[in-house]
């Protein structure tokens, strides 16, 4: 399968201040993903998670080591390049679904292509839409506003909108964190689902095993170490 993305020796610490100290969250992670994986980091609160997810996505850089998307360092992007990256070939699934309140569901949906001037590709992107929402059960709320959906069909409309841009790879930060066990389990068959239909590679983190085991290869963060798990 074709190589995605790769951390190489990923390390990430914070300097304590008035101290020569340094708080190490990650340290020498190295982690290869490729196309339609379904990988999921597991690890409790504080063990650093998110921080490593927002170094593969390019919210934030490591301390050292190299971040790879496509066979292109990020290290050596600027931040416009960044920008572009991080719209085209990166989902991003957070635990609260940020969507704008002012904004309809399909509006929330098709926000990421605003900027775009092109007609035909904006026509295309609302078929797409249309179909994704159908998709994720939600065709009768598309003129709703997010105050009218529940938290389920909030974080559903936020899976939407987030591979709405064709992405390559989706990231997903605690996505059923806020969400009951019953919605929980929907979602996260949901994205299992997705990943193959929308051939997407897959990169969750969560602290839940039972999310965790949809997916088909499982790591624990551990003293920001990162462990394979022999499902």
């Amino acid at each position: 399968m074709p190589l995605l993305a790769e951390l190489q020796q990923i390390s990430r610490y914070y300097e304590q201040p008035g101290s020569a100290l340094r708080n190490t969250v990650l340290g020498d992670i190295s982690l290869q993903i490729n196309a339609k994986d379904r990988i999921a980091i597991v690890g409790p609160s504080g063990s650093g998670k998110s921080t490593l997810l927002n170094i593969l996505g390019t919210l934030d850089m490591p301390s050292s080591g190299k971040v790879f998307l496509d066979g292109s360092e990020t290290g050596k992007m600027d931040e416009t390049r960044l920008a572009e990256v991080r719209n085209s070939f990166i989902g991003f699934v957070f635990q609260m679904h940020h969507l704008l309140p002012q904004l309809t569901l399909l509006e929330n949906v098709l926000l990421p292509l605003l900027p775009r001037k092109d007609k035909t590709l904006l026509k295309q992107a609302n078929e797409l839409a249309l179909h994704l929402i159908d998709r994720v059960g939600l065709t009768g709320h598309i003129n709703q506003y997010p105050t009218q959906l529940s938290v389920g069909e909030c974080q559903r409309t936020a899976v939407v909108r987030a591979l709405i841009n064709h992405p390559r790879l989706l990231l997903a930060d605690e996505p059923t964190g806020s969400l009951d066990s019953a919605n929980a389990g929907h979602l996260a068959n949901l994205l299992a689902e997705l990943n193959s239909e929308q051939n997407v590679a897959l990169v969750i983190v969560t602290h839940s095993m039972e999310l965790a085991s949809k997916m088909d290869k499982i790591y624990h963060l551990r003293d920001g170490k990162l462990v394979l798990s022999q499902k």
